[in-house]
């Protein structure tokens, strides 16, 4: 039995189309409650993480037509991005490339993920162009004033990705922690979603090719082709969506030990049109090896475990309790926190801990490091084995989101059910 893109599309208009989430689907597997073939349309699968290869096409307005001739440099809140493509000469405008992972000249640990975010919060953001004579033109936008703002995600929606541990000598500032990761073999940081993430449930991109629809940070976007880097055994994806219909829910800074990063959400649908997609779809965490490697190289496995151990039966967001604060005068809950989710400040002449829960991300950062234990999280431990010895691992630092890739998810499904997304 197969089905045709075609035949489902009539369904998804019909309104008699069966959706199911990955969520739902894998608890219902876990269940022993196994969907079958012939009740499933579409699978919706979602991931969120740190994906730095990620950028922003801008054509922002920036003064009078006259004003300079032409671009040289730009800074947007103090980050540079890269003039061009389009010269725009005495246009009062520009062209500009800004990348996720682009930094702040002003702002320390502020970088192009945050201030996406920002623009999608409907905050204005400051310009300064250096136009070819040496001009300095200073003004502010609003990403409603800015013309074109286009999201090309060059490397996105990883299948699955890595964990990493220190087992050297020195603490090690990498992208993959989000502080300075200290010695001592005892602590490890992964990214990945697991059996709910598009690609692990369509490895051999079936249906998930160049032209397949997606939701992109909530946008409805496109599939460009395979990403960069991107291999038969670790495929990613080249993605794009239009950054004014995005949610700021779904995107954002993320700060590291080397600085700021970007993360996004992606939901791709998984039409069922052949038992060989569905057979790829009954595929649990317990299945998904993950490779576990020394922080001072990517490639550098040491171990391996998998996804069941990193994600199952753990807490996904911190629990709260504000009065525990001790008034730490360094808050580190406050420092470490890669999306800023976390304020320390004077309040009644006391100090205290402000805890902004929408942007939190669920790292397990806070749990970690907080003195006074306000944050407390399950975010699980595993044991491996490297040389003869075993090692107790806590999770310490997840740089992927099962909440926001659960919401996604269901955006995308409750999208299908009204009509208003078709394959």
């Amino acid at each position: 039995m197969s089905r045709t893109i075609e035949e489902i599309n009539q369904k998804i208009q019909e309104g008699d189309v069966q959706v199911y989430s990955a969520l739902d689907f894998k608890q219902a597997i876990k269940n022993n409650e196994t969907i079958p073939f012939e009740e499933v349309d579409i699978v919706t699968c979602g991931t969120c993480g740190v994906m730095s290869g990620t950028s922003a096409i801008f054509n922002i307005i920036v003064d009078e037509p006259g004003s300079f001739k032409k671009a040289k440099k730009v800074f947007l809140n103090g980050i540079e991005a890269q003039v061009g493509p389009c010269p725009n000469e005495w246009l009062g405008s520009i062209d500009c490339i800004l990348n996720g992972t682009a930094h702040s000249k002003n702002i320390e640990g502020y970088g192009g993920g945050f201030l996406i975010h920002d623009l999608l919060k409907g905050r204005e953001i400051d310009i300064e162009v250096e136009d070819i004579d040496g001009k300095i033109i200073k003004s502010k936008t609003t990403l409603d004033e800015i013309v074109t703002a286009q999201m090309i995600g060059t490397r996105n929606a990883f299948k699955n990705y890595t964990a990493f541990v220190n087992p050297g000598d020195n603490p090690v500032s990498s992208i993959f922690y989000a502080k300075e990761m200290e010695t001592g073999f005892d602590k490890i940081s992964f990214s990945g979603c697991g059996d709910i993430n598009p690609l692990q449930n369509d490895p051999n991109r079936i249906v998930i090719d160049q032209g397949a629809k997606i939701l992109l940070n909530g946008a409805e976007g496109l599939v460009l082709g395979q990403g960069t880097r991107s291999s038969n055994e670790k495929p990613n994806l080249m993605l794009s969506a239009n950054i004014k219909e995005m949610d700021s829910h779904y995107v954002g800074g993320y700060k590291t030990g080397l600085g700021p990063e970007i993360f996004d959400s992606v939901a791709i649908p998984i039409p069922v049109l052949n038992e060989e997609i569905y057979n790829n779809l009954l595929i649990l965490n317990e299945d998904i090896p993950i490779p576990v490697s020394d922080i001072h190289g990517r490639h550098l496995p040491i171990s391996q475990t998998d996804y069941a151990k990193l994600w199952d039966n753990h807490s996904k967001r911190p629990k709260y309790d504000e009065e525990k604060c001790i008034a730490c005068v360094e808050c580190f809950a406050e420092k470490y926190c890669p999306t800023n989710a976390i304020k320390h400040m004077i309040k009644n002449n006391k100090i205290n801990i402000e805890f902004n829960s929408s942007e939190c991300f669920g790292c397990g950062v806070c749990a970690e490091y907080c003195v006074g234990n306000v944050f407390i999280m399950n975010t699980g431990s595993l044991t491996i084995n490297h040389e003869n010895t075993k090692h107790n691992l806590k999770i310490t630092s997840r740089q992927s989101d099962k909440v926001r890739a659960s919401d996604i998810i269901n955006e995308l499904n409750d999208k299908i059910l009204s009509g208003d997304f078709k394959l």
